[in-house]
């Protein structure tokens, strides 16, 4: 038996295996979740190929999450098809160029705006909108973070204060959801190596350097334990843990400078 025998599960961002999305797919699946992706546009089609490496291969939904009529969409699809929903995996960033890269005193509104709303504010659409299907039994939402409520990054400028605000927004969902047994959490990765990551500039700098700062080390080429917390997060095994931010960094966040090298 697994962690999430029974469990009906959403889950949001899958592109390449690469992808953190795609390991929380894959280990949910492991552990007895049925699940259902999203995708939509011109990144449908990875999401596709991605989707045939996992077994079973699940259905693909339309989702562009800034789009009130898709999120309804998907509701409705949901409802006939499963009837509930058990929990939903948040894993949906993005900023414009100029919003990136050092930019942070020149970015214009328009472009953070962006950042915002399909970084940060899209939690809370999608939580809202997939409500109906929570309500009566409850549930779990995971959102993927970088922290970023207490430092500043090279190069990640507005994408960061989105997922500042992304933080917060966890914590008052996790407020006004509790009442329906709605648990809403954030998972602090570690730098990982996927393409969204690499599109950030100033990236391979900090994954240079988090594994000789973080206690248990850290290796970005692999998903597998952000994939694993994830699960444990949405699975019954926390059932009095929510607006928390857990972190999965090998104890980078816990850490003010560099180990020195052992004697």
């Amino acid at each position: 038996m697994g962690i999430l025998d029974g469990k009906k599960l959403l889950v949001t961002g899958v592109l390449t295996r690469q992808s953190i999305a795609f390991a929380i797919a894959d280990v949910a699946q492991k552990e007895g979740a049925e699940i259902v992706l999203t995708s939509f546009g011109r990144v449908r089609n990875i999401t596709e190929m991605s989707a045939k490496r996992l077994k079973p291969i699940p259905e693909i939904l339309e989702l562009d999450v800034n789009q009130r009529d898709d999120i309804d969409a998907v509701r409705e699809d949901l409802q006939k098809r499963w009837g509930r929903l058990d929990g939903i995996v948040h894993a949906i960033a993005f900023a414009p160029a100029d919003a990136l890269g050092g930019n942070f005193l020149n970015t214009p509104w328009e472009s953070a705006l962006t950042a915002f709303r399909t970084s940060a504010f899209s939690l809370k659409e999608l939580t809202v909108g997939l409500l109906p299907l929570m309500r009566e039994h409850g549930g779990a939402v995971v959102t993927l973070d970088f922290d970023n409520s207490t430092q500043a990054w090279p190069s990640y400028d507005w994408m960061g204060v989105s997922k500042a605000a992304l933080e917060s927004i966890v914590r008052y969902l996790a407020r006004d959801l509790g009442r329906y047994g709605i648990r809403v959490n954030a998972l602090g990765a570690g730098p990982l190596s996927t393409i969204a990551a690499k599109g950030v500039p100033g990236f391979k700098q900090v994954e240079d350097s988090w594994d000789r700062r973080a206690p248990l080390g850290w290796d970005s080429k692999s998903a597998g334990a952000v994939a694993r917390t994830a699960c444990a997060m949405l699975s019954d095994y926390l059932p009095m843990t929510t607006g928390e931010l857990i972190h999965v960094d090998g104890g980078y966040h816990a850490i003010g400078a560099e180990m020195p090298e052992p004697d």
